[in-house]
């Protein structure tokens, strides 16, 4: 709230409780006083409230430090308009105004197509704004474009605007339709569960179970690092919040501050893609694939424990080597004590999943789970909301609602762009034919496109670009859809702690007072594993549950195994055998690649010739040992 003040705090306030109400007379089809507006012109609605006031939240420049008269101007603009398509809804879709339309509804609609860029620079920086400003207009020029397979359909201006801002494929599309019925309610449940002290709860959790180990400061980060980002969804703020924490607790424990801050970034960014609540980019998902999101996040379980497994291995194994130690026991809270006192928070997760599968009704789930939440907190001292405390909270709705509006409002003109010239279809097909049957040509293809986009886009907004042009392309060579569509989401994560733009992994390091660039070095190795699940994934989908209950339990035996092989070959020390020599640790990478291949000879073998390398190496630094008197570790 330090931008804004007394007036206007109270209209973000207003207008995100009118906004919670609107999402819930739509989401249970209440028709309170007979209201029950049309999709599209509920969408306009959530536009009028959630992106209307971003303008007053977020600044136009860095120094403005509070609301400007072109805030307030933007912000009545974005209410009038859109309020003005709401109301004229029906006739929207009976008229085809989004080809021809009258006078007042273009004028509405261009300066709409304005205000949505305007306030997606705000949101997602110049680079997101210039990508998407070039690519909505692209329709102007589709026809003469050099390169065939990006020639399409062309627009003239007036039709382009229309159709932006009137049809169902660009703004008004499947993501901004997907936030409308889906991800509200789930972030409103996030904010809700970190305000009544549940981001605390769990990090209290986190040190309980594993404060006492070696390295426990470390592996408390990322446990409750992990635990936070399942409520939040965002990496970068799940790092500012508990970095302040576990980092200077893992700097005094002894980890280098590049160490520290990596731990951090890499577990926060592993949070947004760990069930039960993900990043907005898996409900558009759930979406574009027509599935339960319930599904999705059963698929991501596996492969958020594979991500984790590999931190925690590699964090392990610094502390063997540096011999740190936990953290005390009388510095630690109780387990027992820690879920007596959050068996609230416990209760609303499990209230959540127990909607999501008996009841399987993902848009209500979350606010069922809210409610409680709220209801039971008036019976927690410690979570009990004062009226300041209630204010901030609806404020920070406010907030995170109108942020990811005004990204996926934004990201929506890509949609449009693409599917209004028919672009989409021939990319795929043209990346298909060029890739031939190789599926392994195609995915790395797919992963350098997929993680360059991730530098100067959010997650949502290149996985949605790469979901149109991408993942049909995976699906026609015959990857399963779910997973080639977690292939591209995947690897958009990993900018997030890979240089040169690295955001976690740069946030973090400005908490732990380290050099940005090895931080980010030493990120991509604690999440190497974020490069090769996507492949585990595409090459063996029962690791994901699309396959019978024995490959899945083959999969995930198999991709375990390469996951410790992996880390064990990075960290240079394997839990049970000690420190391990170079030749070792090239076996293991070398195993741990084996491990991908979806043939349990191949697995079987793997892992039976790592087992007598180790015995063999045991017995030869016993060996050397016996002779010495002290374990020679020269070539470790």
């Amino acid at each position: 709230m330090k931008r804004l003040t007394g007036t206007w705090v109270w209209v973000v306030i207003i207008a995100t409780v009118i906004g919670i109400l609107l999402t819930i007379n739509q989401v249970f089809y209440l028709r309170f006083l007979g209201f029950a507006p049309l999709a599209n012109e509920y969408l306009y609605y959530i536009i009028a409230i959630f992106m209307s006031i971003s303008f007053l939240i977020l600044p136009a420049r860095k120094s403005d430090t509070k609301v400007r008269f072109y805030d307030i101007t933007a912000f009545l603009l974005t209410v009038i308009c859109a309020l003005y398509l709401g109301f004229n809804a029906e006739r929207i879709i009976l008229e085809g105004w989004d080809w021809v339309a009258p006078v007042q509804a273009t004028t509405a609609a261009i300066i709409l197509w304005i205000l949505v860029l305007e306030v997606l620079r705000r949101a997602g920086g110049k680079i997101l704004f210039f990508i998407c400003l070039t690519i909505s207009l692209y329709p102007l020029v589709a026809h003469v474009i050099p390169i065939y397979f990006l020639q399409g359909h062309s627009f003239d201006f007036i039709t382009l605007a229309n159709n932006h801002l009137m049809s169902t494929n660009s703004v008004l599309g499947i993501p901004l339709s997907t936030i409308g019925s889906l991800v509200i309610g789930f972030m409103i449940f996030g904010v809700i569960l970190t305000h009544t002290g549940g981001g605390e709860f769990f990090f209290k959790l986190a040190q309980s179970i594993f404060g006492r180990s070696r390295g426990g400061e470390a592996k408390v980060s990322v446990a409750g690092s992990a635990f936070f980002g399942m409520l939040s969804g965002s990496a970068i703020s799940n790092t500012v919040t508990t970095g302040q924490l576990t980092i200077p607790a893992m700097k005094k424990a002894g980890y280098e501050p590049e160490y520290a801050a990596a731990i951090e970034a890499t577990s926060s960014t592993g949070g947004t893609i760990t069930p039960p609540i993900m990043g907005s980019a898996v409900f558009i998902m759930a979406s574009f694939i027509g599935v339960a999101y319930l599904e999705i996040a059963l698929a991501a379980i596996i492969p958020a424990i594979l991500f984790f497994l590999a931190v925690f291995l590699q964090v392990d194994a610094y502390a063997a080597k540096r011999d740190l130690k936990g953290i005390h026991k009388s510095k630690l809270p109780k387990l027992v004590a820690t879920l007596t006192n959050g068996w609230m928070y416990l209760l609303s997760i499990l209230a959540l999943i127990l909607v999501l599968i008996f009841i399987r009704s993902e848009a209500q789930a979350p606010f069922y789970a809210s409610a409680l939440v709220l209801v039971l907190s008036f019976f927690s001292a410690q979570a009990k909301l004062t009226w300041q405390s209630f204010k901030t909270m609806i404020f920070d709705i406010g907030k995170v609602l109108g942020e990811i509006v005004s990204l996926i409002a934004g990201i929506g003109l890509i949609v449009g762009a693409f599917s209004a010239t028919g672009v989409s279809f021939s990319f795929s097909r043209e990346l298909v034919q060029m890739a031939g049957d190789n599926l392994l040509l195609l995915l790395i293809a797919g992963a350098v496109t997929s993680f360059i986009l991730g530098m100067g886009m959010t997650v949502s907004a290149s996985y949605i670009f790469l979901a149109i042009v991408l993942a049909p392309a995976l699906a026609q060579v015959g990857v399963n859809v779910i997973a080639a569509h977690l292939f591209v989401l995947y690897w958009a994560t990993a900018s997030y702690i890979t240089p040169p733009v690295a955001l976690a992994s740069f946030a973090a390091s400005s908490i732990a007072n380290s050099n940005p660039l090895r931080t980010s070095v030493v990120s991509t190795k604690l999440g190497i594993v974020t490069f090769f699940i996507p492949f585990f994934i595409v090459y063996q989908p029962a690791l994901i549950w699309q396959g019978t209950f024995t490959e899945s339990v083959v999969s995930i035996f198999a991709a375990v195994a390469g996951v410790v092989l992996i880390s064990a070959s990075l960290s240079g020390y394997l839990v049970g055998v000690g420190r391990v020599n170079l030749l070792i640790r090239i076996a293991f990478v070398i195993g741990g690649l084996l491990m991908l291949m979806p043939s349990t000879v191949v697995n079987l073998t793997t892992i039976a010739v790592t087992v007598i390398l180790l015995i063999i190496y045991k017995m030869i630094k016993k060996q050397r040992f016996d002779q010495s008197g002290t374990v020679d570790v020269s070539n470790s």
